[in-house]
């Protein structure tokens, strides 16, 4: 079953080849509610490193998008703070360090902290500002201007363990490019991902703000998340797979690849309307069936901004909403077990090097076997 906590899969993953090319975050997302209006509002936090072997033991971070930098071929290493909340009114912004300020408590329970930005298992507190002199005159911060201040507790409820996929030993012979694991899809959602690159395209949705359209209750005690797109084992590529956990009033439903032995089967696409984007996914297993659709807002929605450890920014048109919508059916053997309302739903969708708007792929291939 993927509920199983695995506190050693949150600890500090960059050591070896990877600490000369790598990175490893930490991302939670969450909901909060203004204490006098009763407002809602979609927030993350993320502690991202990149690259420490690579610091020269500096005080200050290295950038990758700087432009000297990038005609010497100089990697970027630092320990950023990514903060920010979707929206009308969203942004983004960063913070970074050198590595001779950032301290980390690598092995299990981890922590990381650098100057007043602290992250462990069970809080986190921290400040961002950028001021927007700052924010234009330093592009290769990628952020917008703002101020963010967090004092938080984290609780941490019903983890997607992949499997083997993201164990020890994967892990240490660094078989995936790109790894993933989830220490808790609800309360507070918190995910970790380490590696060398990035995936292409990526795709990742979770909520657990679900409500049965056949009964109306509110699901109380279910969640989900799916993540992926195109993984690569050493230098072979898995086009289009996707690992995808549902949590229904406890009870599991697992849609993974990487289990060959469920015969996980993956059809998704990700696109883009004129003022939304829009993700649909289909899975089935040898006795289980879901198909999610979403749509986000684009006005909530944030175009991300990572570089790669190679220095690269590839992911040029990276959406990232905390305010999507969608509905979502589940089946067993044929029959349905619910059709969900799903609200607040963290969402994410981009391809490399991509300028103008997603294409529906999916209608794209059905229009091929028509023709």
């Amino acid at each position: 079953m993927f509920d199983k906590s695995d506190v050693t899969r949150n600890e500090f993953q960059l050591t070896r080849g990877q600490a000369k090319c790598g990175y490893d975050w930490w991302w939670h997302s969450f909901t909060g509610r203004n204490e006098k209006t009763g407002e809602e509002k979609p927030f993350f936090i993320e502690f991202f490193v990149c690259n420490p072997a690579l610091s020269g033991g500096g005080d200050r971070p290295i950038f990758g998008q700087l432009k000297e930098n990038r005609e010497k071929g100089i990697k970027p290493s630092y320990l950023m703070v990514k903060v920010g909340a979707w929206g009308e009114d969203h942004a983004q912004l960063h913070r970074f360090f050198g590595w001779n300020k950032v301290m980390v408590k690598g092995k299990a329970p981890f922590s990381i902290e650098a100057e007043d930005c602290f992250l462990s298992e069970r809080e986190t507190h921290g400040r961002v500002v950028i001021s927007k002199e700052e924010a234009t005159a330093h592009p290769e911060y990628m952020c917008d201007s703002g101020t963010m201040e967090w004092n938080l507790k984290i609780e941490k409820k019903i983890p997607f363990n992949v499997g083997y996929g993201a164990s020890k030993l994967f892990s240490f012979l660094q078989l995936f490019e790109m790894f993933w694991h989830a220490e808790g899809m609800k309360t507070i959602y918190e995910d970790k991902n380490w590696g060398k690159n990035f995936t292409s395209p990526w795709v990742w949705l979770s909520s657990n703000h679900l409500v049965s359209k056949i009964t109306g209750k509110k699901l109380e005690n279910s969640v989900f998340d799916i993540g992926g797109g195109r993984p690569k084992i050493a230098f072979i590529s898995l086009p289009r797979k996707l690992l995808s956990a549902f949590y229904y009033e406890g009870r599991c439903f697992e849609f993974n690849f990487s289990k060959f032995w469920t015969m996980t089967r993956t059809r998704f696409t990700g696109y883009e309307q004129e003022d939304k984007i829009i993700w649909h996914v289909e899975q089935k297993t040898w006795n289980t069936q879901v198909v999610v659709d979403v749509e986000c807002l684009k006005k909530d929605m944030i175009l991300f901004n990572y570089e790669a450890p190679t220095g690269e920014k590839r992911h040029t048109r990276l959406w990232n909403g905390g305010n999507g919508v969608g509905t979502i059916k589940l089946y067993q053997n044929g029959q349905l077990i619910d059709e969900m309302e799903a609200k607040n739903i963290g969402c994410e969708y981009g391809e490399f090097d991509t300028y103008g708007p997603y294409q529906n792929t999916l209608d794209m291939q059905n229009d091929k076997k028509n023709i």
